[in-house]
């Protein structure tokens, strides 16, 4: 293990450590684990969605249940697994809301978001990837670009403050949500934006680094 790779770890880590404790939104009265991230800091490749569910909130890892089956499968697809890339939301605790005795997922508000969004930004600070997929509109909104629209703009590379690419992609949420043909189509470009997303890696690593001067 070289001293970069491993300062990156340990650097996640201690952050981790400190996330745990975040009490700076009224999330955390209500979550049972913060969902930090899952898979591996010393990566070119971020995969971002918007934020834990139930089953995330319970275990403390990201994108687990049925959409993360999802999402682990069609990474495998392209030759990938969790330890090839880092998964993160952009908030690190369950949004939710109790409505006769039962508690559902809902929209993080937007003072939740600004409460959270500084976990996000230093963890991209100490991967540094050359690229990041983004899953579903929130994230996207979050780090293309405000206003995104889905079914205009996935599938195309921008560049970010955060990364030199960044790409988004169908949550597997939603597309769990399809049926038949539609569910088919919805999968099929959720594999496809991963492939370019593994592309576009193995792309930027061949260019040279941008200079001062």
């Amino acid at each position: 293990m070289t001293i970069e790779r491993a300062s990156v770890i340990e650097e996640i880590e201690q952050l981790r450590l400190s996330a745990l404790t975040c009490d700076k939104c009224e999330l955390a009265q209500t979550r049972t684990n913060v969902v930090f991230g899952d898979g591996n800091p010393d990566t070119p490749l971020v995969i971002i969605g918007e934020g834990p569910g139930e089953n995330e909130d319970a275990t403390g890892k990201p994108f687990v249940g049925r959409a993360g089956a999802l999402l682990d499968q069609v990474l495998r697809e392209n030759g990938l697994t969790r330890k090839h890339v880092y998964i993160t939301n952009v908030i690190k605790c369950r949004a939710c809301i109790s409505e006769g005795g039962r508690t559902r997922n809902r929209p993080p508000r937007t003072s939740e978001m600004a409460a959270c969004i500084p976990w996000l930004e230093r963890q991209l600070e100490i991967i540094q990837p050359l690229v990041i997929l983004c899953l579903g509109a929130p994230a996207a909104n979050t780090i293309i670009h405000k206003d995104f629209r889905m079914t205009q703009e996935r599938g195309r590379f921008f560049e970010t403050k955060y990364a030199r690419y960044a790409i988004a992609a169908l949550h597997p949420a939603y597309v769990l949500r399809q049926d038949g043909e539609m569910y088919d189509q919805t999968r099929t470009s959720l594999v496809a934006d991963i492939a370019a997303a593994r592309r576009k890696v193995i792309e930027a690593r061949k260019e040279p680094k941008p200079t001062l001067f």
